[in-house]
């Protein structure tokens, strides 16, 4: 029987990390109604700053094979050069395991620029892994085309070896320079028009601004969120609507930061429902209150009724849901309840959901097929290569607008910002401005 000691290092850090996996299930499970919240709240991030760092350290031992280990043979590798690009490479790497902790010890007002180096690191770690994973898998499958009798002669062999790393640095740093300079960029305003059935004449034409995906954190502050408040001002929407992800931090930290939302002013109002990062920061209730304060209503799975501004007698109904990762976390009083979310609401008048997870608009329908608009987020469409592909097939809705049956729609925003990676590589950040139609 193979001990510990004996396993290879992938293997070991496999296993740290289904521990401390196990060790998540056990504190949500048993420890989450005898620790206090605040110390709930940094096990929690804890837990999965460390669960996040042990899969990395899976990578990064390929990592460090790929680009340092295989040139340890050449003769340049005792030259000054190699020895510079040995510590290049471990700060790189050290770099992308730290930027899960700046979100525990570096958020304020404004990011830190520690937070966005490690964050840009993380985000060409992906890229990296991707590529070098690619690139193995043609060599291999070359390989086994040629013939696995052919042999290559030993030149031939270490230059393709040696290839391989080179090209996807290569290919690594001009992606992240483009992802970086994307991100960069103002939001696009996406104006759409939607149809919704039983909406009343005299509320055609009703703007309606969706927002999502901010994530203030690490590497989203102040000016950022300043500029999105800037350029909504600007659309002069009739509603203003959050769905979900606007932080990553407790509000009591990052509450500078969230100044410029007292200055959304919409006729109609302004509207917040949770996403699942609201619930990784275990801070609900004091966000509720912080929003409150700037006259942003959050629904929390309830409805309010939107009258047109014409006739007291034209409405329609406005309702949110809690994210679904409430229920997956255990977050007491808080899960997503469409019953509850939708009482007083009937196929009478429009309905129009808010809700986070692409998932959640499915489940959703399922149960009431009656709904006319789902707004959702979630996806960042996917915000950069290579994610762009696993946000595709793990969500029924992808972004834009989708049509359901005959009378419903959905539409997923791509994300008004980025998640902690400074990056867009196949996405754009979007404020979108949705026109409703009375058909």
């Amino acid at each position: 029987m193979i001990s510990f000691k004996q396993l290879p290092l992938e293997a070991k850090a496999a296993v740290a990390a289904g521990v401390v996996f196990f060790s998540m299930m056990l504190s949500r499970s048993y420890l989450a109604e005898q620790l206090e919240l605040r110390t709930r709240r940094w096990l929690l991030r804890l837990q999965m700053a460390l669960f996040a760092n042990a899969l990395m350290l899976i990578g990064s031992l390929h990592v460090w094979r790929s680009t340092v280990t295989t040139f340890s043979r050449s003769p340049a590798a005792s030259s000054f050069c190699f020895k510079l690009w040995k510590i290049a490479v471990f700060m790189f790497l050290a770099l992308a395991h730290s930027s899960f902790f700046t979100m525990l010890f570096l958020v304020a007002e404004e990011p830190y620029f520690f937070s966005l180096a490690a964050y840009t690191c993380l985000g060409a770690y992906i890229i990296l892994i991707f590529f070098l994973f690619t690139l193995g898998s043609v060599e291999q499958a070359y390989r086994f085309l040629a013939g696995r009798g052919a042999k290559a002669s030993t030149g031939s062999k270490n230059s393709r070896t040696a290839m391989k790393p080179v090209l996807a640095v290569m290919l690594t740093v001009v992606l992240t320079i483009v992802g970086l300079l994307n991100a960069s960029r103002p939001p696009t305003i996406n104006s759409v028009e939607i149809p919704v059935h039983k909406l009343p004449l005299s509320m055609n034409n009703l703007k309606v601004v969706l927002l999502s995906d901010i994530h203030l954190g690490p590497t989203v502050g102040k000016t950022k969120l300043a500029m999105i408040v800037s350029m909504v001002k600007a659309l002069k929407p009739d509603i203003t609507v959050i769905v979900g992800d606007l932080t990553d931090s407790e509000a009591e930290i990052i509450r500078p930061a969230v100044e410029p939302l007292g200055e959304l002013s919409s006729p109609l109002g302004t509207y917040f429902v949770t996403g699942n990062h609201e619930y990784y920061t275990s801070d609900v209730s004091n966000w509720f209150e912080l929003l409150k304060s700037f006259n942003i209503q959050p629904l929390h799975n309830e409805n309010v009724k939107i009258v047109s501004p014409k006739s007291t007698e034209d409405w329609f109904c406005l309702a949110g849901v809690d994210d679904i990762e409430a229920d997956v976390l255990r977050y007491s009083g808080h899960g997503m309840n469409l019953k509850k979310a939708l009482r007083g609401c009937s196929s009478e008048h429009a309905i129009v959901l808010l809700a986070h997870q692409p998932i959640a608009a499915k489940w959703a329908l399922q149960e009431r097929p009656d709904i006319n608009l789902i707004l959702s987020g979630h996806t960042h469409g996917g915000q950069m290569f290579p994610l762009n592909a696993g946000a595709y097939f793990l969500n029924p809705f992808f972004v834009g607008l989708y049509k359901v049956g005959q009378n419903t729609f959905v539409y997923v925003s791509p994300g008004t910002m980025y998640f902690g990676i400074p990056m867009r590589l196949g996405s754009r950040a979007e404020i979108t401005e949705i026109i409703l139609r009375s058909p």
